[in-house]
């Protein structure tokens, strides 16, 4: 079926797909967090959690630029962006700040929160201005990571950065879109983007270079939106999907280099055919809420507590003891905030444009 067809629907994976992504996150933090060797690293040479990065931003680019098209109206945009991020992202800083910190810092709590770094971390986490203030003074100083309170973050700042991109060249194409063009005239920029990114990608990865974060997450968040805008033109095929699995699959035994060339150039078709063809009971998944943003903006800093509480704990007992605490904040941070969030959005529509078709945008989910 054409990915124009089925992009329609609200009816998708994305849910399950997020969740599982946010959770490898989690996974895969337990290994350096405690000391230990990350298994796959070296192997495939990349970590689960590089590949659930790149799931976030590859999803968040097609999402985002499917509310972007829809809305047709960059004060919605926005809107809706910021609805979507701040007020967890908010809530959570807080509570770390405030509930975590103070308890677990070795300074005295009045001195504790007089402390400039402390202000700072609250201001930097809450609107990703000037960076992420990774520290907060004197906690989760004798861990093996003393240096990052919450080092998930780091990425929301590139998302908020792809999210501005996207809107640049939105703006500058609009004059040139039109009823059935579909956003045909931003993919050629777009394009751009993403061959230039993979070469740039290649050549630095081939030569042994250090990787750059902004040219892999923002290739990866284009290549979403590039499959969003021609989407009248991507056809998912089941025989296709299974044949990139198997290539996937057996490039993992021909080492790193030939898996990471497989794993980047078919991991977005596999993505986008596990979000709308399988169906049936996957789909109850949806039913429960979207718990992948609070599972990772709660995620490390639940796991720093852990492993200051109890500096001993292997990887797997982490993942035990921390699956049972980040769930419920997972699950509180949807239900009690993200969603009462998210119901502000029409409001804003509404106000906005008279047209609900115009305007009609999805619930959607950032990093």
């Amino acid at each position: 079926m054409r990915l124009s067809d089925l992009s329609s629907s609200k009816d998708n994976n994305y849910n399950l797909i997020r969740f599982i992504a946010a959770f490898a996150v989690f996974l895969n933090h337990c290994f350096p967090l405690t000391g230990q060797a990350e298994p796959f690293g070296a192997w495939l040479g990349m970590t689960a959690g590089t590949w659930a990065v790149d799931v976030f931003f590859i999803t968040s680019g097609f999402l985002v630029t499917q509310s972007l098209m829809r809305s047709d109206s960059a004060r919605i945009y926005l809107l809706s962006r910021t609805i979507r991020i701040y007020p967890a992202l908010i809530v959570a800083v807080l509570f770390t700040t405030f509930v975590l910190g103070s308890a677990l810092t070795r300074l005295p709590v009045t001195e504790y929160l007089r402390h400039p770094l402390s202000w700072s971390y609250v201001l930097k986490g809450s609107t990703l201005l000037g960076g992420i203030g990774m520290q907060l003074p004197g906690v989760f100083e004798n861990t093996p990571f003393p240096d990052a309170v919450n080092g998930s973050l780091w990425t929301l700042i590139y998302e908020v950065k792809m999210y501005l991109a996207l809107l640049l060249i939105w703006a500058l194409t609009r004059r040139w879109q039109g009823p059935g063009r579909g956003g045909i005239f931003m993919a050629a920029p777009v394009l751009a983007l993403v061959v230039a990114g993979l070469a740039y990608f290649f050549v630095r990865y081939f030569q042994g270079s250090a990787e750059s974060h902004l040219n892999r997450l923002s290739c990866m968040f284009f290549t979403g939106t590039a499959f969003y805008l021609l989407r009248r033109r991507i056809v998912l095929k089941n025989w296709l999907a299974a044949a990139l699995a198997v290539l996937m699959a057996v490039s993992a035994f021909a080492g790193a280099k030939v898996f990471t060339v497989v794993y980047v150039l078919t991991l977005p078709y596999l993505l986008f055919w596990f979000a709308y063809i399988p169906s049936g009971k996957i789909r109850l998944f949806n039913r429960a809420g979207d718990y992948s943003y609070g599972i990772y903006i709660y995620a490390f800093p639940v796991q720093q507590t852990l492993v200051s509480l109890y500096p001993t704990m292997s990887a797997f007992t982490m993942m035990l003891t921390g699956t049972l605490v980040i769930l419920p904040l997972a699950i509180l941070s949807w239900h009690g905030v993200e969603k009462r969030a998210l119901a502000l959005k029409p409001r804003f529509n509404l106000c906005a444009r008279s047209s609900s078709s115009a305007t009609a945008s999805h619930d959607q989910r950032p990093v």
